[in-house]
């Protein structure tokens, strides 16, 4: 009845949200199984080893939910599971919000079929809209049904590995319905803290060292793109004509790449793993589908600290910001955990 209502466009997109979601669900096979079965090539058991582990730390260690997610894996043959596009006004960096029975309103709409998410986009252009498609490695039904592994979320090493089902089961730990910024910083805190204290359980120091570097550049990343996004409030909310406002736009996407080059050079010391970003067109849907994973970070892991590091005290105090009606002027005004 709900989808009726919606409209001929929305049953179409259910439609394919539940076929992909479905075939995905219909070909998952047991991890356990897949590592006892000596026709499993050997480099997959030993990342589904790998996985298996992380999955039983992640409910030993972090009082993440202990369910059937993440135990069953899929094969999807492609590079991305489903795509996201964000849109925004050409003279805006709020992002255009949809609206779901389950999730709430979200910035984005996802689609398990390129194509899709590419006609998607061209229509949203063609009514004057800033654009930006990206794919996505791995997603989660908030525990409505058993997510698996995907071999997407194997393409790189453990660490990398760890921190996706660290995020992805964060997400079942607790989910406000309608609020994607506080979603996304609380599962980052939760990935980024977990995936610390897996690599030190693990003896890796090393890998330790990588992973605090990455997220260091991370973090220079998005306080350019913040940097940037302040300025173009600015200048959007100026007297300004459309065209003034549009070479003013175009000024600041050239200082963000002016600024990111210098950064990656001197900084950095010549490392280029944000080139691609920088190498595609930047708009404002580009930069508002950046800030929904970062903004609200650093006082997710200020509140953690705050907590000891006890994950069962920091779901509590997270759970009690997150039935305010405030809940982002809560969050940074915290001084305790209890």
């Amino acid at each position: 009845m709900a989808l009726a209502v919606a409209g001929c466009t929305s049953i179409s997109y259910y439609a394919q949200s539940l076929e992909g979601h479905a075939r995905i669900m219909a070909a998952r096979k047991s991890v356990g199984r897949l590592i006892r079965d000596p026709s499993t090539p050997k480099a997959l058991r030993s990342r589904l080893t790998s996985a298996s582990a992380i999955r039983r730390f992640a409910t030993d260690e972090l009082a993440l939910p202990d369910n059937s997610s993440y135990r069953f894996y899929v094969d999807i043959h492609r590079d991305a599971v489903t795509w996201a596009v964000f849109a925004t006004p050409q003279f805006s960096l709020a992002p255009r919000t949809w609206c779901f029975p389950i999730f709430g309103c979200v910035p984005y709409r996802g689609y398990f079929s390129w194509k899709s998410a590419t006609e998607s986009a061209v229509e949203f252009q063609r009514q004057g809209l800033d654009v930006y498609v990206t794919g996505i490695t791995a997603y989660s039904t908030l525990g409505w049904s058993s997510d698996p592994l995907l071999s997407t979320m194997l393409r790189q090493d453990d660490t990398y590995l760890a921190s996706l089902v660290f995020h992805e089961l964060a997400h079942q730990r607790l989910y406000v319905k309608g609020d994607s910024t506080f979603n996304e910083a609380f599962a980052v805190a939760v990935e980024t803290t977990g995936t610390r204290k897996w690599l030190r359980a693990a003896g890796d120091r090393a890998g330790l060292s990588r992973y605090e570097t990455a997220r260091k550049r991370k973090a220079d990343f998005l306080k350019l793109v913040t940097q940037t996004r302040d300025e173009l409030a600015q200048v959007y909310g100026s007297p300004r004509t459309p065209r003034q406002m549009a070479a003013a736009k175009a000024a600041a996407i050239d200082r963000l790449r002016l600024r990111y080059r210098h950064m990656r050079d001197r900084r950095w010391a010549g490392y280029r793993g944000y080139d691609r970003w920088f190498d595609t067109p930047i708009n404002n849907a580009k930069l508002a589908a950046t800030s929904v994973y970062g903004e609200q970070v650093p006082a997710f892991l200020r509140l953690f600290d705050l907590c000891g590091g006890d994950y069962p005290r920091f779901y509590a105090a997270v759970r009690r910001i997150a039935d305010k009606p405030h809940r982002g002027e809560a969050l940074k005004a915290v001084r305790s955990c209890d």
